[in-house]
């Protein structure tokens, strides 16, 4: 299956539990949300009921954080049956995961390990696209994660991985600009590399986020403010590129929701006027 174009819709925020009733009561000036997959797998309970009523209002996408997509192990259909289950209740328009793989038999890391860059692993990855595709019959963004580790059998880098990938299958990739700011720094790459190589028909989205920064290493926890190099990031991406999806991602420490929203006005200020929704530029 090859992935169609996903629709320009602007400006979104992750939909977190805790900013539920206050998205419900004040309408906020936001293109979209996007949920956790996973957090919907059940029947009802409070995460259908706020849904419900906010996907009346707003468009809707998926993320997955537990897919293992990049696995050994066999694709794991009782996880698939789950989500292409909620994916027909919700109606997203388009639905992501992580390039990675968290788990090995038995084993779960709960962590998103990331890939080796081999020609083992491009074919391995076509291969499970292919068949969690077919299954879901609809395309899967794939996301890149940070890392924190190399693998000596690594045959590239992970920018010429992706582009590859894109080109062997059509998938489109979910770029998360904090997550490649992360790993340029662990990694001492040129973070502007990376952004450079990926071919703009491969980007659906992009995530910012902000990291917890120690110096010697920086660990992505998505708990702290954007920080400026990411903005400084974004901003040249988005004047060099034509309009992609972007959202504000948080996913712990939580501030008061105008805080969020601050950020995702900030995005806005930030991109050129043809990225903008000019309901609320």
């Amino acid at each position: 299956m090859n992935s169609t174009p996903s629709p320009y819709i602007g400006f979104g925020l992750g939909l977190r539990t805790c900013y539920f009733e206050e998205i419900i009561a004040t309408n906020p000036k936001v293109d979209w949300f996007e949920i956790i997959s996973e957090n919907y797998f059940v029947a009802g309970g409070k995460p259908w009921h706020y849904l419900s009523q906010i996907k009346e209002r707003y468009p809707i996408v998926m993320h997955g954080v537990s897919m293992s997509i990049g696995s050994t192990s066999d694709v794991n259909f009782d996880y698939l049956d789950k989500l292409k289950k909620t994916i027909n209740r919700v109606q997203p328009l388009w639905i992501s995961d992580h390039l990675c793989f968290s788990s090995l038999g038995d084993f779960n890391s709960h962590d998103l390990l990331p890939m080796p860059y081999t020609e083992e692993s491009l074919t391995h990855l076509s291969q499970r696209l292919s068949i969690v595709q077919d299954y879901l019959e609809r395309p899967l963004i794939l996301e890149n994660v940070s890392s924190y580790l190399t693998y000596q059998a690594s045959e590239m880098n992970e920018w010429t991985f992706l582009a590859e990938l894109h080109n062997r299958t059509g998938c489109q990739f979910l770029l998360d600009i904090n997550n490649i700011y992360v790993s340029a720094r662990n990694h001492q790459f040129d973070p502007n590399e990376f952004l450079d190589a990926i071919p703009q028909s491969a980007i659906a989205q992009i995530h910012l986020a902000g990291h917890s920064d120690f110096g010697s290493h920086i660990i992505d926890t998505h708990d702290q403010p954007i920080c400026d190099a990411v903005w400084e990031l974004f901003s040249k991406f988005a004047n060099s590129h034509t309009p992609v999806n972007t959202m504000i991602e948080r996913d712990d420490n939580f501030p008061d929701f105008k805080e969020i929203m601050a950020e995702l006005t900030h995005a806005r200020s930030l991109a050129p006027s043809n990225w903008k929704n000019y309901e609320y530029a």
